[in-house]
Order: C-alpha cells, then structure tokens, then sequence
C-alpha cells in the first residue's frame, strides 16, 4: 500500500491563491469553477488543493499544514526570489506573508507563510530527533526570550511577544545581559513591525543597535538587525486581489 495525504484548504476567491503560489514557483495542475471552485498546485513532491468559500474571511482562518522538506533555507530562498522577481518585493505581513527561517525550540528549522486565503504553511526540516518543546528557561529574561520567540515564529501572535517582552523590560529590580537586551528588543521591533507600528518597530531597533556588545555577540544579532531594517525601509505592499 501507497498513501498519500494532500491538504484541502479554503479560500475566498481563488485567483489571488493561484497567483501566489505561481510566484513563488508551484505549477497550478488543475482548476475548475463549476460545480464549485477548485484548484490545484504543485511543487516538486508539494501538492496542495484549495476550494473557494464566498462567506470565508481569510483574516480569521485558522486552515494551514506542514511541509517536511530536508532543505528548507533552499526552499526560502527559492520562495522570496519568485516573489521579488514577480513582485518586485517580498510580503512579510498582512496576506500574504512570508517569514524568516528560525530554529525552533522544538527541534525544527522552520519558516511560515500565510496566502491570501489566510493557511499558514509550515515549512520544516527536523534538526533534531527530540521533537518535544525544550522546557522553559527559570532565569527572567531567558524565559521571556523563549516564550517571545515561540510567540513570534511558531504561534504567529506578535501581540502576544509584545506583552511578555514588555513586562520584562519595565523590571526595575532585574535587568538584562546586554545581548539579552539587543535580543528582546529586536523580538519587540519584530511584534511592532508585524502589528504595523513601524514607529515603534524602528524606536526598539534602534536601542537594539545601540546596545553595547562585543563583536561576537554583535555578529549574533546582525542577521535580525539587517532584516529589520530592510523590512522598514521598504513601502508598504498592496497585494492584488482580483
């Protein structure tokens, strides 16, 4: 026996869906609009089904799926390129969006995108046998940093990063390392970009950049520091949606 499970996701109108997956490189193997909107894309051994829903309202889909691929910073980057070339810039929110690739704290190298339907698409390449959560931190600002990466890069709730990285940094009677700092307020930057406070976003990483460290841990946190940077430089994108 030969099984094989394809997700069936929902979507308001397909077009937009059709469009996204092309740029990034999937090849759209079947449609049809009567008797119900229904469409098919595919990548290499990815295929993924889609079917339109007039009531849905992609903002409060809750629909995703995993890919498990042995290479995921290639499929990154190949997924960015298709869109900058077909775009001429890379989403990183609002829908669709495409995130960075971070190691989790469960045993995965990951990075998200939500289509215009709203599915977030998980994709994950195991870098460890352990798939359980690693436990919590006990130190105060190591915890918060746990809990804002998980918040940030796996639950997609910046609002939530926020509060916890908030809470921390207004302690008066504990303070951070200076690399815990830098790290806190570039998870803080990254909430206030994803919320759309770019006032904010560029307030905390500027204090980012201004944290005192040593060339090593400054060339830990430039990765973060450029992106955001770039992120912020750029306009605002408005995704066709017809």
């Amino acid at each position: 026996m030969a099984e094989k499970m394809i997700p069936l996701l929902p979507c308001q109108n397909l077009q937009p869906v059709r469009d996204f997956y092309t740029a990034l490189g999937f090849e759209v193997t079947f449609q049809q609009k009567s008797p119900h909107p229904y469409a098919v894309v595919a990548y290499g051994d990815i295929e993924l089904h889609f079917f339109g829903m007039k009531r849905y309202d992609p903002a409060e889909s809750y629909s995703g799926c995993f890919v498990v691929t042995d290479d995921v910073d290639t499929l990154h980057a190949a997924f960015r390129s298709g869109l900058k070339a077909t775009y001429g810039k890379v989403p990183s929110r609002g829908l669709p969006r495409i995130g960075p690739v971070k190691d989790m704290s469960y045993g995965v190298r990951q990075f998200l995108m939500s289509d215009p339907g709203g599915n977030c698409v998980r994709i994950t390449e195991k870098i460890s046998e352990n798939q359980h959560h690693r436990p919590a931190p006990k130190e105060t600002f190591a915890r918060a940093l746990h809990y804002a990466a998980v918040f940030t890069h796996s639950r997609e709730d910046p609002a939530g990063a926020a509060q916890v990285i908030d809470r921390v940094l207004d302690l008066e009677e504990e303070r951070p390392t200076p690399l815990q700092e830098a790290q806190l307020l570039l998870l803080r930057a990254e909430a206030a970009y994803r919320l759309g406070d770019d006032t904010t976003a560029e307030r905390m990483r500027d204090k980012a950049a201004s944290v005192s460290l040593t060339e090593e841990q400054r060339e830990s946190v430039r990765g973060d520091l450029e992106r955001l940077t770039e992120l912020l430089a750029q306009p605002a994108i408005r995704w066709p949606q017809t």
